[in-house]
């Protein structure tokens, strides 16, 4: 550090060129790793070097000062060293106010969690400042209540403006708190509104956190808002934000001796290792010591070691299970419970006489709810449906997707429809062993749709072990043992699978609209149609389903929710997986041509990271069948 003797005046707004050109030039951590400890130590306790390192930042000329900032907020170790860095720069100069409150927040979302709490803190830590602080946050909270941004902005965008809501709410005051109270509500409550009905669950959990942190800023006393969902590491840090930690601050060293000392004064209360924590014994009067005496704690207990449960004898004939699930004998519980959990056995060893009521049962099971707290219920009764369907294929879909689009369901029972679908489709199409393997209904599906998982993950990775087998490795290792083949039961029912669950799908009913409000629906839908295109590969009918399947997909290309997109692009390729060469080249050319246009928009312009993946993913499919036609002679 050079001195100027002789208590000359001096201009540093050279200086402040060279710094802003450094930055902006993308040397920021290079210059500024070493300048900012160094002023951190010299401000820490001297007022003039403040105002230097304040007027250094100052004359930084607009076109540099994002950089410079940028550049200080990532590099201070904590809100209050940059405070003391940068002053009221904010106030001072409209270029760095909007870097700070409008491009690092709202604009981009790529800044740590530690960055955004140095911007809100440096914020808060100033009387002038905070008007700024409850202008961001309102600004952060009319995005997270649009139902535009939450639909048209990627998932961790929505969680950075999240991360920047919560530690917002962390710094506002009681007084700051019931001023905005109406209009935290406001936003509470639309954005709430938005969040669940989005179809990504993460963005579901993220409304419901900032919505029950917000409840529990604007209502301290009365109750709270609380919803029931799943804890992971996502949602503890976004909780742990809320709590505003205090600045870091460096504590003189002490001696050992004092430090010890004064160690000791601070705790005083704190029991030694050796010693269990006493409780004092609350004194009781007189009566209630009687009453005590007076219990019953003298009894002596019946000796029951050698009781036997009773077992309830489950129905071994479908007609009698379908007795006790429709009423006539509903009054006994453990029967039903019996019943339930031996169905799906039961169906599969007597597919004679299923067949003869298997629409019956099918009907049965769809409306069936649980009467008991029986464990696993949900699953139980998916796999006696599956199994019933798997039996019966023909009569059972019909009945079922005939059932997806009518009145008087619920989205609940419409999604089970699809699962039950899925899985049946699944088991047919799949090999069957015979000899000591277990039946393939006791094998656990690989494609897993129950309630609250994300059938789209399971998709994408059955998609890429389905790339990496068309891959050609030349190895010379142990050959793989061939399976005896068997016919694929799918090829014949496919068509009654697929046709009737794509039909309707643009006719709304008075329950029941795809394309407007139960998009979470429509997002199932086409991620089972997807799996289903996926499955009927070398059947008879995947080229009519791949040509219905592609007009499908070109209808609803632009629809706003991701999840759904994210589906039309697993039909894409399912279609180029499952579809014959041959037969896309002769059938589909223009088709493809048009949708090759459309996905190349996708991988550049859609805002989620997951759709431009498999927009990539078609592109290079369809890159293979270009170079599959060029090398077919003329």
């Amino acid at each position: 550090v050079c001195f100027i003797p002789g208590g000359l005046d001096c201009s540093i707004s050279f200086v402040s060129h060279v710094l802003g050109k450094v930055c902006v030039h993308g040397r920021q951590k290079e210059i500024l790793g070493v300048l900012v400890p160094h002023l951190t130590d010299l401000t820490k306790s001297d007022c003039i070097w403040q105002r230097i390192c304040w007027r250094l930042v100052e004359c930084v000329p607009d076109r540099w000062m994002e950089a410079v900032v940028l550049g200080f907020v990532q590099g201070a170790p904590g809100a209050d060293v940059l405070s003391r860095l940068l002053g009221n720069l904010v106030l001072k100069n409209k270029k760095a106010q909007f870097v700070v409150t409008q491009k690092m927040l709202l604009l981009q979302y790529g800044h740590t969690t530690a960055v955004l709490q140095n911007l809100l803190g440096y914020l808060s830590l100033d009387s002038l400042r905070r008007t700024l602080l409850l202008r961001v946050l309102q600004e952060l909270l009319e995005t997270w209540s649009s139902s535009s941004a939450v639909k048209h902005s990627p998932a961790e965008q929505q969680l950075y403006i999240s991360k920047a809501i919560l530690i917002c709410l962390s710094h506002l005051k009681e007084p700051e708190i019931e001023s905005c109270r109406q209009e935290l509500l406001t936003s509470m409550m639309e954005g709430v509104k938005c969040h669940l009905d989005s179809s990504l669950p993460q963005l579901r959990r993220l409304g419901m956190v900032v919505a029950e942190s917000i409840s529990l800023k604007i209502n301290t006393e009365g109750p709270v808002l609380k919803f029931e969902y799943e804890e992971d590491d996502e949602t503890r840090e976004l909780k742990s934000l809320l709590v505003q930690t205090p600045p870091f601050c460096v504590v003189p060293s002490l001696p050992d001796d004092d430090r010890s000392e004064k160690a000791g004064a601070a705790l005083p209360l704190v029991p030694e290792s050796n010693e269990k924590p006493r409780t004092a014994a609350p004194l009781m009067p007189d009566e209630e010591l009687d009453a005590e005496l007076d219990s019953d704690d003298d009894l002596t207990p019946y000796d029951m070691s050698e009781d036997k449960e009773l077992k309830i004898k489950a129905p071994v004939y479908i007609r009698d299970c379908i007795e006790v699930l429709t009423g006539s004998r509903s009054e006994d519980v453990d029967k039903w419970e019996a019943t339930v959990k031996a169905l799906e056995s039961l169906v599969r060893k007597n597919p004679a006489a299923t067949r003869e009521v298997s629409v019956e049962l099918a009907k049965i099971l769809l409306h069936l709810e649980e009467k008991t707290c029986i464990e696993g219920f949900v699953e139980l009764r998916q796999r006696a449906q599956v199994a019933v369907l798997s039996t019966d294929p023909i009569p059972v879909a019909k009945y079922l997707t005939s059932q997806f689009y009518s009145l008087n369901y619920s989205l609940r029972q419409r999604m089970d429809i699809l699962d039950v679908l899925v899985l049946a489709a699944q088991e047919l199409s799949c090999p069957k062993f015979h000899g000591k393997t277990k039946h393939s209904g006791a094998q656990k599906p690989c494609i897993q749709l129950l309630p609250g998982s994300d059938s789209s993950k399971d998709w994408r990775r059955i998609v890429d072990e389905r790339i990496k087998s068309k891959t050609r490795r030349f190895d010379m290792g142990h050959s793989h043992v061939e399976l005896v083949s068997r016919p694929n039961e799918f090829n014949s029912v496919a068509g009654h699978f697929f046709f009737p669950l794509i039909r309707h799908f643009d006719r709304p009913l008075t329950t029941f609209d795809l394309l407007g409000e139960d998009h979470l629906v429509l997002g199932r839908l086409v991620h089972t149609l997807a799996i289903l295109m996926y499955l009927a590969v070398n059947t008879v009918a995947v080229t009519a389903m791949g040509k219905a399947l592609l007009e499908f997909v070109w209808a609803l290309r632009f629809h706003t929710d991701s999840y759904v997109r994210q589906g039309l692009l697993s039909c894409i390729s399912s279609l180029l997986l499952s579809v014959p060469t041959e037969r896309i080249l002769a059938d589909m050319t223009e088709e493809l041509l048009e949708t090759q246009s459309w996905l190349g928009d996708v991988m550049e312009k859609d805002p989620d990271g997951d759709c431009r993946r498999l927009a990539l993913q078609n592109l290079l499919l369809m890159e293979n069948l270009k170079k599959k036609l060029e090398a077919v002679p003329s």
